[in-house]
């Protein structure tokens, strides 16, 4: 049976599959990949695409297709995918379920423009009403976490009738200006201007606690931050905070469990709203919720998602309270926003989710890949923590323990040898030294022995 077929026991279980790096043929029926000159390809894409289009890896990995956990290279090699093309595989590559819902509405229409209403949107929206916490009943779809975040500030600007905002330092919003203005690294900000009106605090970090302190004894002062932002860097009067439950590009960030709270109330008394932006933790990624900021028991304002709401198909939503949404203009429009593909393929991601209770499988199955990552740190001075939620889970990999030097070249070194071993994974944070590990929420226990076997043939060769 196919690890993405309808009734596969993939809930918190192993399986027999041996996943290797071998040459190999995906199981999918009737498929037959074709010849690629992969060194052809890959000088052509260098020629053609901006220099600025990174890729991992000294020699650019091509995919050719993808089955459930695994993706196949153009020699026919086989990779354990725990990164899932930046945690947006959610539900396992080529989907058999997702893929009959977007076939079967190509079928039908496949673009109408926001202008129109479709069925599969206006599905979308009523089940995304069911599961957002709250009074957060009417959503705004557009093709990115990007777009949805640039909305969702956008939003707290109207609302409110003010400009200033506050993000967080390490933080990752999009790479449109508003949203990269809202960044926390520098890597991230372009174009040497800013939008005006963003202020950043300082992240709750307690790996690298700018205050030099330790949680619990800190008093949670990542949070006081807040307050002494807006009282010595704005006009007092906010439109809005704006942060990720766990911060995912600045590399699987968990703030300490107070940290929302007393957020939220600063916020508050100061006139501004709360964005979470779950473009990387929603949809059952953190474990046990469907949303990741559900953990602190906070409601947001607005909270925008992307990445594994539709298992890989370009979709961004910002959702809100009705109060809130009607304060926008009267008229605005996203051609893409709303496609009836693409929002057929997020309810179709979103009901396999449910009916597999892919959340749950994210606790148990991240609570086990915890364990073992606890274990290789154990093992390995070169870790020096180990942090996340369900299946995001990160390695932040350093020089020296005491010092906390970040070692980057030892992640690089990490990637290629657990390529050769037929693992794929991911990185971030600041320095480039964070291991981010973000596999599709159907990995089984067993996928997880395979990957953290790789990690320790691989940081054993640093």
């Amino acid at each position: 049976m196919h690890e993405n077929q309808p009734g596969t026991p993939v809930i918190g279980k192993g399986t027999n599959e041996k996943i290797a790096s071998g040459k190999s043929q995906p199981a999918a029926a009737g498929f037959r990949p074709q010849p690629i000159d992969a060194s052809s390809l890959v000088s052509e894409y260098k020629e053609h695409v901006w220099p600025a289009a990174a890729t991992y890896y000294e020699k650019p990995l091509v995919i050719d297709h993808g089955e459930g956990m695994h993706v196949w290279d153009s020699e026919g090699n086989r990779y354990l995918d725990c990164f899932g093309g930046v945690l947006t595989v959610s539900v396992g590559h080529a989907n058999r379920d997702v893929n009959r819902a977007i076939i079967d509405q190509v079928g039908k229409v496949s673009h109408t423009s926001a202008l129109y209403i479709n069925k599969p949107a206006a599905e979308l929206a009523a089940k995304i009403a069911e599961i957002t916490p709250g009074d957060l009943s009417t959503s705004f779809f557009t093709n990115s976490g990007s777009e949805a975040d640039e909305t969702a500030m956008l939003l707290a600007r109207i609302y409110t009738g003010r400009q200033e905002i506050i993000a967080l330092r390490h933080a990752y919003h999009g790479r449109t200006m508003l949203a990269m203005s809202a960044a926390g690294h520098s890597t991230w900000r372009l174009g040497g201007t800013a939008v005006a009106g963003i202020h950043h605090a300082i992240a709750p970090y307690c790996y690298r606690c700018p205050f030099g302190q330790s949680y619990p004894d800190c008093g949670v002062k990542c949070a006081q931050d807040v307050e002494d932002v807006i009282q010595t860097t704005t006009s007092g009067k906010i439109a809005g905070f704006i942060a990720e439950p766990i911060l995912g590009v600045g590399g699987f960030i968990v703030p300490p469990k107070e940290y929302f709270g007393i957020v939220k109330g600063i916020v508050e008394r100061y006139g501004g709203i709360f964005i979470a932006d779950e473009v990387q933790t929603g949809w059952g990624r953190t474990g046990d919720k469907w949303c990741g900021i559900e953990h602190w028991e906070v409601e947001p304002e607005v909270m925008t998602f992307a990445k594994g709401m539709a298992n890989g198909s370009p979709i961004g939503c910002t959702t809100t309270t009705p109060e809130i949404a009607k304060s926008f203009p009267g008229l605005t429009f996203s051609t893409f926003g709303g496609n009836p593909v693409t929002a057929a393929a997020a309810s179709a991601t979103i009901r396999y989710i449910e009916e597999h209770d892919l959340p749950h499988n994210a606790a148990v199955v991240g609570g086990y890949l915890r364990e073992k990552l606890e274990g290789l740190k154990e093992k390995y001075p070169i870790i020096g923590d180990v942090r996340g939620m369900g299946l995001m889970q990160a390695i932040e990999c350093v020089e020296d323990r005491k010092t906390k030097v970040p070692a980057p070249k030892a992640v690089l070194k990490v990637f290629e040898e657990t390529r050769k071993r037929g693992v794929l994974i991911g990185k971030g944070g600041l320095f480039g030294n964070v291991i981010r590990l973000g596999p599709p929420l159907i990995a089984s226990k067993s996928h997880i022995d395979e990957l953290v076997t790789a990690l320790d043939a691989a940081f054993a060769t640093v």
